[in-house]
């Protein structure tokens, strides 16, 4: 547990940029109790917001009160529960631990006290987040992902309740996806696709039929057959064939009576 690391001048909190905001309260009362020797900023009731991360509990301060940030990491945090009083608002109580450099020595018993409500929401979604957390030390070892001035990302002071987004990157960079996350356009029989083949060459359009309303003679099929092999075919647009215009049909034949004989 720190004191007075995760705070910014202008009432916003500060966590690492691997961190991100689960939750928040305002109106919070924080007090204190068996100490064994409890420094100044310590007494009294304090006021202000609480958060949660994936890691910790913050609770930073409204005013110029000597505690303006108190962090609280879930391996330094033991018999922690919801109370529910009949008269007065709801609390959360538990016992902190210090850890070496976090500014004060001991053990403290905390009540945190949410006069606007909300105390059962977040200290159920508390003891969710901190029995999948690590019960050692957090990797980076200085008081437990408290503020580093490089690494650190400012949220500014709350506006209503709710969840932070999370911080964006800082210092570096995401590394790019792999090659396979996101593939090109599938090759012919990769990952079960195929393509299909393009639809079949219809060929040049067949003449037209005869109308069966007309005779017909030898002489209009000779006519039908020249005008189909006048006919223009254009490679480039395969469905169209290009005819001259049909000629009238030749008037029907009659064969000559045969002369009677006399």
């Amino acid at each position: 547990m720190a004191l007075n690391r995760n705070h910014s001048e202008g009432g916003g909190v500060i966590v690492n940029n691997s961190e991100s905001i689960l939750m928040n309260y305002e109106h919070i009362e924080m007090t204190f109790h068996d100490m064994e020797h409890m420094p100044e900023a310590f007494k009294g009731t304090k006021k202000g917001s609480v958060f949660m991360t994936p890691y910790r509990v913050i609770f930073v301060s409204k005013g110029k009160d000597a505690m303006q940030s108190f962090m609280m990491p879930f391996y330094l945090m033991k018999e922690c529960e919801i109370k529910q009083p009949v008269f007065g608002a709801n609390y959360i109580k538990g016992v902190v631990k210090a850890e070496a450099g976090g500014g004060w020595e001991g053990s403290a018993t905390f009540k945190m006290t949410f006069s606007a409500g909300g105390a059962i929401e977040f200290g159920q979604r508390m003891l969710q987040v901190a029995s999948q957390a690590s019960r050692g030390e957090v990797p980076n070892g200085a008081y437990g992902y408290s503020y580093m001035p490089n690494g650190g990302y400012t949220f500014p002071p709350l506006a209503t309740n709710g969840m932070y987004p999370p911080p964006p990157p800082s210092g570096y960079p995401y590394p790019p996806p792999p090659p396979e996350l996101y593939p090109g356009p599938p090759m012919d029989g990769a990952m079960g696709y195929m393509q299909l083949p393009p639809p079949p060459y219809p060929g040049p359009m067949e003449p037209p039929a005869a109308c069966p309303d007309l005779p017909t003679t030898p002489a209009a099929e000779a006519k039908a057959a020249e005008a189909a092999a006048s006919a223009y075919y254009n490679p480039g647009n395969p469905h169209n064939v290009y005819m001259p215009m049909d000629q009238p049909p030749p008037p029907p034949y009659f064969p000559p009576e045969d002369k009677k004989t006399q």
